[in-house]
């Protein structure tokens, strides 16, 4: 599983219902829910090839 940094509980968690997406730039991102607090995360992984 994909794993990225949660504002609420400040620390790394794994992502919940993680969707890969492409932001409007061009750049490739997950977006999900944190596994702990169920807040929305959001990691933004590189450039599109």
């Amino acid at each position: 599983m994909a794993e990225a940094r949660c504002m609420k509980c400040k620390k790394q968690v794994e992502v919940q219902n993680a969707e890969n997406v492409t932001m409007k730039n061009g750049m490739n991102a997950i977006s999900g829910v944190c596994g702990t607090c169920g807040t929305k995360v959001f990691k933004i992984t590189g450039k599109s090839k």
